[in-house]
């Protein structure tokens, strides 16, 4: 009896440790090496203060491995979302399945996971409209009835979805500007070899990806354009058009341009409107940023996460296609940041403090 009552009590402690340790929400983000990423983190965390629902975050430091033992962790946690932004968009589709197969609902974060059906929804920018402004952008600031202008091309990961999409939309912006000669591609032969052509395949986009990727890394983004500059003869340079990929790249290829002494002025694309990047815009030395204002993009996933957790659907506003199924998408906007809008944007709406910044 003694014995009975013993195992029990052992039972009832045991639930109630495991009741204790269950998570409702995971999320898992790309690496903490990465502003970016830090600053998701901090939002989340202030997005589900206010809620009913415990939640774990877990950074998988762009290792797949790790994506994936992250992923089984939670599901061991009995979370019943996972939130994942995925490192490698393809090799995420296996911890997709694991959670799916859990019964867990799956939400893509940010970047889509791809060539899966385990995916539910995809919480996202519109990644072609990111492209899409900075391709104006670009354009907008060549001096009017100018040609040859020298644009200098640059992407993120091949690995990652995103990186097509951001492509996509520049490109359809600056290649009627490219068959007209009002810009001449400098870096990418692929490119060149296309430039007739406004609508690419994804393996044209992929070739030209290929050649000028800095996979998302600053110390790549700088040793290619430093690459690219040591390659490029004088009238390759002047003033030039860099489409960057984001905040981190952006500044590292800036860098590497105002060191070259050929460079008289150039204008520079970026997104995510990181810190660092307000500053160089602030002094001058990144042109603009895509802001994509993460509360939005947590509050849209943190809502999809507690709807499906009370058995709701949420609303969506598009579809994505990653190659096994068309994923229900919700959108969130987008702005373009420069000097001239940076306090209105970014500091008036409070996304950042005015004394963060030298002004």
């Amino acid at each position: 009896m003694k014995r009975l009552l013993l195992l029990s009590i052992f039972s009832v402690l045991l639930l109630s440790a495991v009741l204790n340790f269950a998570v409702d929400v995971g999320i898992v983000l790309p690496t903490n090496a990465e502003p970016r990423w830090v600053q998701d983190e901090t939002r989340f965390r202030d997005a589900l203060k206010n809620t009913k629902y415990s939640v774990e975050i877990l950074f998988s430091q762009g290792l797949p491995a790790k994506e994936r033992e992250n992923v089984e962790a939670l599901i061991a946690k009995g979370i019943k979302v996972l939130i994942l932004c995925p490192h490698d968009a393809v090799a995420a589709s296996a911890a997709a399945e694991l959670a799916k197969k859990a019964g867990v609902y799956v939400i893509s974060y940010d970047r889509l996971i791809m060539g899966t059906d385990a995916v539910d929804y995809y919480v996202t920018f519109d990644s072609v409209e990111v492209g899409r402004a900075m391709g104006r952008f670009l354009v907008q600031n060549v001096k009017a009835g100018t040609k040859g202008n020298p644009l200098y091309l640059y992407a993120g990961a091949l690995s990652d979805n995103n990186a097509f999409l951001f492509f996509q939309g520049a490109w359809e912006i600056l290649q009627p500007k490219i068959a007209d000669g009002t810009f001449r591609i400098i870096n990418s032969s692929e490119a060149i070899k296309v430039q007739s052509k406004k609508n690419l395949t994804r393996d044209e986009m992929a070739k030209i990806i290929g050649q000028v990727t800095t996979n998302w890394d600053f110390n790549v983004a700088k040793r290619k354009a430093e690459d690219d500059l040591t390659r490029a003869k004088a009238a390759d340079k002047g003033t030039v058009y860099i489409l960057a990929p984001n905040d981190g790249t952006a500044r590292a290829i800036a860098d590497a341009f105002r060191a070259d002494k050929d460079v008289k002025a150039y204008f520079i694309t970026g997104q995510d409107a990181e810190k660092a990047s307000v500053q160089y815009i602030i002094d001058g030395k990144q042109s603009m940023t895509v802001f994509k204002d993460v509360r939005l993009l947590v509050k849209d996933a943190i809502n999809a996460a507690q709807l499906l957790l009370e058995g709701k659907k949420p609303t969506t506003t598009a579809t994505y296609d990653n190659g096994k199924k068309k994923v229900p998408a919700i959108q969130s906007e987008i702005q373009v940041v420069t000097k001239d809008n940076v306090k209105k944007l970014l500091i008036e709406s409070g996304y950042y403090s005015e004394k963060d910044f030298k002004w």
